[in-house]
């Protein structure tokens, strides 16, 4: 009796597929039926569970309350599946299953799908997803197996895995240092034209500077402006190699500049607050071959990072 009334295992991958595509059409598409067997088989879920778990329209459906619970169950119980079989293989060595990846755009884009290219390399097995994002998704939601992001994250129930040190600089062109000077201490930067950049959580138009040296230097928090602003870091460093102003950036961003001369560092003598890069799962997927292995795989190549700068 109770076995008719239970969730059947083979139903949350279902599901799962369901939610993802957004509509039942859709849903039909990628699991190779039609889309009445898909409203059926959705239909018969619903009357053996008693609730509705997903409001249907037209257009696209939404799910309801029940169904968002089942959606996130659904994922870590397969999450956990994978998990399992990964262990009971692991002699093995051939991680498989899913891996979704979370990044910001632009280190995304520059040095996390690389190493991910070589990943699926070796590990051909594995199906990765690269999702880039402006702002780093919120912890609890379970949308992603890891997430590289900068700073270390406060919840101590996450894994953070520092991958790399990653330093603030400011930067200009030589072009524009010759036409407008070179700052001496951040109290002239205001005088300068600043490249804005619009980003997470930063507090827009103040650079905190510390000095160097001294183990109790007080931190400036200087307000700078500029006429150039943008939300994404690869044009404002593309307009400081142009000459319009002075920009802050992530060190793994302007380093191959820098080395060319075709930017300069502008007061090297002064530090900004760390901004190290992480690779953060939850401690669950410590027992996940295919996460512990991808996360292993991004430490050793980001290892260089910020070795030879100076």
């Amino acid at each position: 009796m109770a076995s008719n009334s239970a969730i059947q295992p083979s139903e949350l991958g279902f599901f799962t597929t369901l939610a993802t595509a957004g509509s039942l059409s859709a849903a039909a598409r990628d699991l190779g039926i039609t889309t009445a067997a898909v409203s059926k088989r959705l239909g018969q879920m619903e009357t053996r569970i008693g609730t509705p778990l997903v409001t249907r329209t037209t257009r696209r459906m939404s799910l309801t309350p029940e169904g968002e619970v089942l959606l996130e169950h659904a994922r870590r119980i397969l999450g956990e599946l994978d998990d399992l079989e990964q262990l009971l293989t692991s002699a093995r060595g051939r991680p498989s299953g899913l891996l979704r990846v979370n990044a910001t755009l632009g280190f995304g884009r520059m040095h996390v799908a690389p190493v991910i290219s070589e990943y699926s390399r070796m590990y051909p097995d594995v199906d990765v997803q690269l999702q880039l994002s402006a702002d780093p998704p919120p912890l609890s939601e379970d949308a992603f197996d890891v997430c590289v992001r900068f700073g270390e994250p406060p919840d101590a129930r996450i894994v953070a895995r520092l991958l790399a040190p990653n330093r603030r600089l400011l930067c200009a062109s030589p072009r524009y240092l010759r036409e407008h000077g070179t700052p001496q201490t951040p109290g002239e930067l205001p005088r300068h034209n600043c490249i804005g950049i619009r980003q997470g959580s930063d507090a827009y138009g103040v650079w905190r500077l510390a000095p160097v040296k001294g183990a109790k230097a007080r931190t400036e928090s200087v307000h700078v402006r500029g006429n150039l602003t943008t939300n994404d870091g690869e044009i404002a460093v593309n307009w400081a190699l142009e000459g319009h102003g002075i920009v802050l950036r992530a060190e793994w961003d302007v380093e191959r500049y820098l080395r060319s001369g075709r930017l300069v560092q502008v007061l090297p003598q002064y530090v900004t607050p760390e901004a190290n890069i992480y690779a953060v799962y939850q401690q669950r997927h410590q027992l996940s071959s295919r996460i512990r292995l991808f996360v292993d795989f991004l430490a050793k190549k980001f290892s260089a990072f910020g070795r030879d700068a100076g």
